[in-house]
């Protein structure tokens, strides 16, 4: 599969990125491995729950996935920014896919412990900070610079449609057979994503072939361009506070699910089902919404629905109510993800993006697992209902951030994609 720089064209609609051959293969791919990511995270999280009924541990299956970006996203984006990122990505991949194979290995033997099963799925949230940045930089590659924002939005539902499919297939696999083929089909699902990687040749010119800096240099860089430019601070602390409280919601879901709902596994894969419907739904107008309204619109309109979510979730004591919240949920946090992601991308240099973009993961999801330690904490400190109460008081507090740290305005910051 090889691939033209991608034309600058006037821009389409919404699913205008599929006109691209390589955008359109790598989205198939990743939408599968992302179907598989959420059944191991089903099954990961559950198995926690049989494994320990510690709050704390549990949530932190949810935070093992994004502490690694939090401690290492910033040297992915300067290995991103220095070396082929399609090659990264394989890297990556790879990786995921043998830690994927030994969780699966481990747990049929019935070899696996809480400590385990956590070092093992923080092996797997290491492949996935190796891979962010590396991902995202390449949409460039693949689209034309006007169907960039539609192309983040796609990126976005094939991430929230796998939410809505994984988790009700990972609670049904679960269900009738065991956790650990969870872990297998996970490990199987990277299989695709490496073989078009192998086949996709981007650019020549776009292809890695930059000017290498040392590490260091390389990530001063990064950090001195988001620190002096006024708009990608305000981006930056949004994501921070926005991933902290929403990190409450899902790393405690496991619980409300066998302990408040005094459900199975497969309420909690419906669960996760109702968050990806609200996210796909949402993620189809979405940037319709930001055009007309604006960013700052569009976030503070996410962050209350997320908010609703966690006060209906604390309260619930039915899975339909529960679903509800949660479908609430989705919708709030692709709006609020998506619009700060283009944010972010509209304002970075493309030579130094993969920075850019690797310290807007690492502070958000850096944010959500210390989100997902903190309020696992508080559940064990004063109970499951305080906690998820809790954190609808920080989503609700965050609004002052419309005054104090607004979104960037339309054009303010905005740099070429060429420079």
């Amino acid at each position: 599969m090889t691939a033209s720089a991608p034309a600058a064209s006037g821009g389409g609609g919404a699913l205008a990125p599929f006109r691209y051959p390589a955008f359109r293969a790598i989205w198939v791919a990743m939408l599968f491995s992302s179907i598989g990511s959420m059944i191991q995270s089903v099954g990961a999280a559950w198995l926690m729950t049989d494994l320990t009924r510690s709050h704390q541990l549990i949530a932190l299956v949810q935070a093992s996935a994004t502490i690694p970006i939090l401690l290492l996203g910033v040297f992915a984006g300067a290995i991103a920014d220095n070396y082929d990122r399609r090659r990264v990505m394989l890297l990556a991949q790879a990786g995921m896919l043998a830690a994927s194979a030994l969780l699966a290995l481990l747990s049929w033997l019935g070899m696996i412990g809480p400590l385990s099963l956590l070092a093992l799925t923080l092996a797997v949230g290491l492949g996935t900070a190796l891979n962010g940045p590396a991902w995202q930089a390449s949409v460039r590659l693949q689209v034309g610079p006007a169907d960039l924002p539609q192309a983040i939005a796609l990126n976005s539902i094939s991430f929230n449609l796998a939410r809505s499919v994984g988790p009700a297939l990972g609670g049904l696999l679960i269900s009738l057979w065991n956790i650990s083929l969870a872990f297998a089909l996970n490990a199987a699902s990277f299989i695709g994503m490496i073989v078009v990687l192998f086949r996709w040749q981007p650019p020549r010119a776009e292809a890695g072939e930059r000017a290498r800096e040392p590490m260091l240099a390389a990530i001063r860089r990064g950090i001195r361009f988001c620190a002096a430019s006024i708009p990608i601070r305000r981006v930056l602390l949004r994501g921070l506070l926005f991933g902290f409280g929403a990190a409450g919601s899902q790393a405690l879901m496991p619980v409300v699910a066998r302990d408040q709902l005094h459900g199975t596994e497969i309420s909690y894969g419906l669960m996760l089902g109702a968050f990806g419907i609200g996210s796909i739904v949402t993620a189809l107008w979405v940037g319709k919404a930001r055009r007309r309204w604006g960013s700052e619109a569009v976030v503070s309109v996410a962050t209350v629905a997320f908010a609703a979510n966690t006060f209906l979730l604390g309260n619930a004591s039915t899975l339909p109510v529960a679903m509800g919240a949660l479908f609430l949920g989705g919708a709030g946090w692709v709006a609020a993800m998506t619009s700060l992601n283009v944010a972010m991308q509209l304002r970075s240099p493309d030579a130094i993006l993969g920075r850019c973009l690797s310290i807007y993961q690492a502070v958000t999801f850096g944010g959500m697992a210390v989100g997902a330690y903190a309020w696992g904490a508080v559940a064990d400190w004063r109970g499951l209902g305080f906690a998820l109460h809790a954190t609808t008081v920080w989503l609700i507090a965050t609004l002052a951030l419309r005054i104090i740290a607004p979104m960037p305005r339309r054009d303010e910051g905005r740099v070429d994609p060429a420079t």
